[in-house]
């Protein structure tokens, strides 16, 4: 060839530009990654949280993420390995951006560690903020915490899979309980199918379950048959409609709803039940 190519030159305004541009463009692109994976994260409606911890939308605007939490779990006297003498992994996890839980919050999977319940609670203990709120697990007639006050979750017995309902003998989870008798009971009923042996079945009490996790973290089975799940996801919720006439507690639901309109409006209700009732069940 026998001209050279002439260099190009760019001026430093069109440079700038150049850069400020390709910056930007980048800043975007991680800004709308960023943005749909905390909206994924926080979508997750089997997050388990520390003890005391606040309703989840509160919860998330009070906890800084510090980690004290988990520290503290960690590092508590009790969490020693008998056997080889080193330190357990903690309960509660820092949320990594491979776990379906809000970047940086606690969380524990009672699968892999359970809540083992420490009387001195020193995970709320060490919270600065109030996410994890101390006046939840302290007892107002003494002022003293109190751990049976914990509510962390409700464990859930799948009856199809619980091999205690199959009539085998395992009492596991029973077992495990900190609450033995109270939050977790063997039911005791008959077998039918060999006359002669009988069924030995746990069951939960909502009121004194603390969600600890430890029954599912003992059950025996591939999968486990109890498991703890958020009381938001675990109980139903009857509505104003239905009220316990023998309850007073319930009662005060109804009064709640006074000046509230409870009747259901939809296309059956504008007819005369004449017009629908004995005609079964429209698919």
């Amino acid at each position: 060839m026998g001209e050279k190519a002439k260099k190009v030159t760019i001026s430093s305004r069109r440079r700038f530009l150049t850069d400020f541009a390709y910056a930007t463009g980048l800043g975007i692109m991680g800004g709308l990654l960023w943005a749909g994976y905390a909206e994924k994260a926080k979508s997750s409606p089997l997050t388990l949280r520390p003890p005391a911890a606040l309703d989840e939308p509160d919860f998330l605007k009070t906890c800084i993420k510090c980690g004290l939490c988990a520290e503290a779990c960690f590092n508590r006297p009790s969490n020693i390995d008998r056997d080889t003498g080193e330190p357990r992994p903690g309960t509660i996890k820092m949320a990594r951006a491979q776990d379906d839980v809000t970047i940086g919050t606690p969380f524990f999977i009672p699968r892999d560690v359970p809540c083992y319940m420490c009387d001195d609670i020193p995970c709320v203990v060490a919270c600065p903020t109030g996410a994890l709120d101390l006046t939840k697990v302290t007892n107002p007639k003494t002022g003293e915490l109190d751990y049976t006050m914990m509510d962390m979750g409700l464990a859930v017995v799948d009856q199809n899979s619980c091999i205690a309902f199959w009539g085998l003998q395992c009492d596991a989870c029973y077992r495990a309980c900190p609450l033995m008798d109270k939050a977790l009971r063997l039911e005791y009923d008959k077998n039918e199918r060999t006359g002669k042996h009988a069924f030995l079945k746990p069951v939960v009490d909502m009121h004194a379950c603390t969600g600890c996790g430890l029954c599912e973290k003992a059950c025996v089975t591939e999968k486990p048959a109890i498991r703890v799940l958020p009381r938001e996801i675990a109980l139903g919720k009857p509505g104003a409609h239905y009220v316990k006439g023998w309850d007073k507690k319930d009662q005060q639901r109804v009064k709640e709803r006074v000046g509230k309109d409870v009747t259901t409006h939809d296309k059956r209700s504008a007819k005369n039940p004449m017009d629908y009732l004995n005609k079964g069940v429209e698919y």
